[in-house]
């Protein structure tokens, strides 16, 4: 789990002292709770130590630290729960040379694990978001735009304002884990195996597989698969010398896909365990949860009233999707004067859809409320060029004229830096610490940009906002807005065992599939970008997946 690059001011920034203070509950009728599962047979390990593993007594929740955050939105009939992988080596109760030492300056705080858990209790309906760690968005700082996992340095709150302000995803619990939380999970069900199909290398993470087989993960050896995204693949079988082999070239998303295939590993492992025992129940709770922080309204009665709910949910038929990004090709992103390393951009209309399907939101509807999107001659937007490139914001303006949005000027503004991305900005007031957003900008916002295409986000700032209108389009490079064919019908595949949802949909077929992602003009083509990433890759030959039951070979 590296390090985002922040900006060279980055000594300007002040780090927020958010202390994660421990929260114990007067044992008064030590209660059983007898839980047959984990709610996270899905194979989310956070979910796992929080539901499933609070069984036995309540009071073991009282294990768990707590953190004051802001932002979180009530639950309605679904719930959202963000999960994070902080790299917070200075929060590790044991200091390990491997992962890098708080007493050296490995001092970063930042999340490398980026998940929303979609739930929904009267279904029992599980899906799962990730959100990749080098995604460039407005609102990751205060003071503005940096990749999301920085936005934790400067505390959860700001995370979740970044995810709701610039997504439109509510969020409405938080769950943070560590190095140690990880690693205990998996040490506490006894490891976990996974075939290897060829040598592959990983120095950044330690990861080193010198023949393919099945292996015995420990809780150390899990975390350096899920942490690779510097992996070397050999080459022939000839080659022993792995700082030769052949670099995989998707870091973050590559990433990903392998911790994704991991969480069904861990998710079969947890089945063929059972969590019905009590004793094995206290025995991973008392392991984990002291290294695990969640929001201070996350009570212990609600985690088990989950754990309950989704108990026998199949890992089979949950819908895993990264949000679509293409990679910014120039190297290191220069932005506003500054340098922020290899970062990607979101893309659309792959993004929107992706949120929306996993999500279950109706087309032409509000992401966030779920209610419908104000219709376009309602809208007031004006569309500024922020590329430099002539006669750009004409290009993104008429077309969204003739959409029928109220579009009451077009201008151009200073460019943010030779490859930027679009930023729909809005106004209104920002997310209360306390309390539900109820913002009619963002929904305007929304609206505007459900149809535009190429490199683009949500973004929060009213002084960005041009006065007379609601939504202001600052367009970057390759934007495009969607062309305006006759309706068409398209199958979005969710996984490869649950069933097919058809929708029909106005405007260009939806990008949503197993395997691609749509490729919009101003991205295909682009030495700028790469070919926009899948929402639901399948494994690569060299990725490691789940052994036999025999333990002797790949499932």
């Amino acid at each position: 789990m590296g390090e985002a690059v922040t900006r060279v001011n980055a000594k300007r920034d002040h780090r927020p002292k958010v202390t994660a203070t421990g929260h114990r509950r007067t044992v008064g009728s030590r209660r059983r709770v007898w839980i047959r599962r984990s709610m996270i047979a899905i194979g989310l390990v956070a979910v796992l130590v929080v539901g499933g593993v609070v069984a036995d007594y309540y009071y073991l929740g009282s294990l768990v630290n707590r953190v004051k955050v802001g932002g979180l939105q009530s639950a309605g009939a679904t719930e959202n729960i963000l999960l994070i992988g902080s790299t917070d080596r200075c929060a590790l109760k044991v200091q390990n040379k491997a992962y890098g030492l708080c007493a050296d300056g490995v001092t970063g705080v930042n999340s490398d694990i980026d998940m929303i858990l979609h739930l929904v209790p009267s279904t029992g309906k599980v899906s799962l978001l990730s959100i990749p760690r080098d995604l460039f968005v407005p609102n990751a700082r205060k003071i503005g735009a940096n990749k999301i996992d920085a936005a934790l340095y400067e505390g959860p709150s700001q995370l979740i304002d970044a995810i709701e302000e610039d997504f439109a995803i509510p969020i409405n619990h938080y769950i943070e884990l560590n190095f140690d939380t990880f690693a205990n999970v998996v040490n506490a069900l006894g490891g976990v195996k996974m075939y290897f199909p060829v040598p592959i290398f990983d120095q950044e993470s330690g990861l080193n597989i010198e023949r393919s087989g099945c292996y015995d993960l420990n809780g150390y050896h899990a975390l350096q698969v899920v942490r690779a995204r510097h992996l070397q693949i050999q080459p022939s079988p000839s080659n022993h010398d792995p700082r030769s082999w052949t670099f995989e070239t998707l870091s973050d998303l590559a990433r990903i896909r392998r911790t994704h295939e991991f969480l069904r590993v861990l998710a079969a492992k947890v089945a063929t365990r059972g969590l019905s025992n009590p004793l094995v129940d206290q025995s991973i709770a008392t392991s984990v949860l002291p290294d695990l922080t969640v929001d201070s309204e996350f009570s212990e009665s609600a985690m088990v009233s989950l754990a309950r709910t989704f108990a026998h949910t199949q890992i089979s038929n949950v819908a895993q999707f990264t949000y679509p990004v293409t990679n910014v090709e120039t190297g290191s992103l220069l932005y506003q004067g500054y340098y922020y390393g290899d970062v990607v951009f979101p893309v659309q209309p792959s993004g929107v859809e992706a949120v929306d399907h996993i999500f279950d939101v109706a087309n032409g509807d509000n992401s966030f409320t779920g209610e419908a999107l104000p219709k376009p001659p309602t809208v007031r937007v004006t569309v500024e060029n922020g590329t430099g490139v002539a006669n750009q914001a004409a290009a993104v303006a008429d077309p969204l004229r003739a959409k029928g949005f109220d579009v009451v000027s077009t201008g151009d503004v200073t460019s943010n830096g030779p490859v930027s991305e679009t930023v729909v900005w809005y106004g209104g007031s920002p997310p209360p610490a306390n309390g539900d957003w109820t913002s009619p900008d963002l929904a305007a916002a929304e609206s505007v940009l459900s149809q535009l295409e190429g490199p683009a986000v949500l973004g929060y700032d009213p002084s960005e906002v041009t006065a007379g209108s609601e939504v202001t389009v600052q367009t970057g490079t390759g934007a495009t807005v969607k062309p305006n064919p006759a309706t068409t019908t398209t199958t979005l595949k969710k996984s490869k065992t649950s069933a097919s949802k058809t929708s029909t949909t106005p405007g260009v077929a939806s990008s949503i599939t197993t395997s691609t992602a749509y490729d919009p003009p101003g991205i295909k083509g682009n030495g700028d970008f790469t070919a926009p990433s899948s929402v639901n890759p399948s494994l690569e030959p060299w990725d490691p997946r789940a052994c036999n039951a025999a333990g002797t070979g790949p499932a």
